[in-house]
């Protein structure tokens, strides 16, 4: 019979112990002032969104009831509530953030194998930002309307994969553009946006570099055509055009031409009017490319449905990023796991099962392989007849 480590153990062996202490001790997590221990903090919010926990009374319970498997999966001490609400509250974000960045690295390594959805040799981005909704009566410090509060995430998604390749909480007034002067640029990869990106100032940037941005053209931007190009015949494309600016501050700021293409969106049959300064890829591969943009959308939606993040364990600045940041390196330490155990099962599929499976004894590959049922033929399946008066 099998003895070896909880399937909870498995999915968290990638995650390099050494690698963990260090980064604990260069941020100061690892302070004595905290009862919670770095490595059991984290546990413990791996652990809740790995099982579906709601509250930190979920957490504490659940552990408490298996109190000897929980020691074996790394919880030297009982985990209370009130010690991990003050973890939540008081140990830095800034070092989960640390701890995501390496296990983007990771994830981006095992994963660069994947293929693209079409065929390209470039790198691919996808870039967006999304808001992750809070109570403006309890976290009065999120509110941005009057009305509304809520924290933006801020994401660079590798469409290999897909994994995020940079990640940024900040608040929710923070403009999009931005974010642009934090992008590590890559020359010859391309960049995928939508038309709130678009900063021709921050823009010039990716050109200097030699990388490649595509986004949705912007109304209030004044400009002359140039040149028309000859089109193959395709009902995608519908115009490909070099134009040049002529706005008293756009034409300064971007004074070399642009390619605008016009495509036909595959959804509402609309057409769509993209810029790039990519002028040499032929248009219907431009417009294939922009439509892997959505998969940046279905990783937020796929993070706000799977994980916990619409219940959260604190109410201060701090407890709220430091969930954040937990739900970002379990969704990659999930990734990782399936990738290094050569699991063919989607990473919903496969959190699924691990979130009912975490106190078993058994190899994480196993779960998802089909067993046959095992039917007692001896039993007799037939009714009794009832004779009826």
């Amino acid at each position: 019979m099998y003895s070896g480590p909880y399937v909870f153990s498995q999915v968290l062996e990638c995650v390099r112990h050494w690698e963990f202490s260090r980064l604990a001790h260069r941020y100061g997590a690892s302070s004595g002032k905290l009862k919670l221990s770095a490595w059991e903090h984290f546990l413990a919010m791996a652990f809740a969104q790995l099982t579906f926990r709601d509250s930190l009374r979920d957490i504490e319970a659940c552990l408490q009831a298996h109190r000897p498997i929980a020691y074996h999966l790394g919880f030297r001490h009982p985990v209370r509530r009130s010690t991990l609400a003050y973890a939540n509250e008081h140990r830095s974000p800034a070092f989960f953030e640390a701890l995501c960045k390496r296990l983007m690295t990771r994830a981006r390594t095992l994963y660069s194998d994947e293929p693209y959805a079409i065929e390209m040799d470039a790198q691919l981005f996808a870039l967006d930002a999304t808001m992750i909704d809070l109570s403006v009566a309890l976290c009065p410090w999120a509110n941005w309307t009057g009305s509304d509060a809520a924290v933006k995430v801020h994401a660079l998604l590798d469409l290999h994969g897909p994994v995020p390749a940079q990640v940024k909480i900040t608040s929710a007034e923070v403009n999009e553009m931005a974010y642009l002067d934090e992008i590590i640029l890559h020359p010859g990869a391309y960049y995928l946006m939508d038309r709130g990106y678009l900063d021709l100032q921050r823009l010039r940037r990716f050109q200097q570099q030699g990388a490649y941005f595509l986004t949705r053209e912007r109304a209030d931007l004044r400009f002359k055509v140039t040149d028309q190009r000859t089109l193959a015949p395709s009902p995608e494309v519908l115009t490909d055009q070099t134009i040049q600016f002529t706005g008293c501050t756009s034409r300064h700021t971007w004074p070399l031409p642009l390619r605008r293409l016009t495509v036909c969106d595959a959804h509402s049959c609309q057409p769509l009017a993209l810029w790039t300064n990519q002028m040499n890829l032929d248009a219907a591969t431009l417009g294939q490319l922009y439509r892997q943009r959505w998969r940046i959308e279905i990783f937020f939606r796929w993070i706000k449905q799977n994980l916990r993040i619409d219940h959260f364990y604190g109410l201060t600045p701090n407890a709220v990023r430091v969930q954040l940041w937990c739900c970002i390196a379990t969704y990659l330490t999930a990734a990782i796991a399936r990738k290094q155990h050569r699991i063919p099962a989607s990473l919903s599929t496969f959190l699924q099962v691990v979130s009912i499976s975490a106190f078993q004894q058994v190899p994480l590959n196993q779960l998802f392989v089909d067993k046959p049922q095992n039917i007692d033929k001896s039993y007799n399946h037939n009714q009794l007849t009832f004779n009826g008066l």
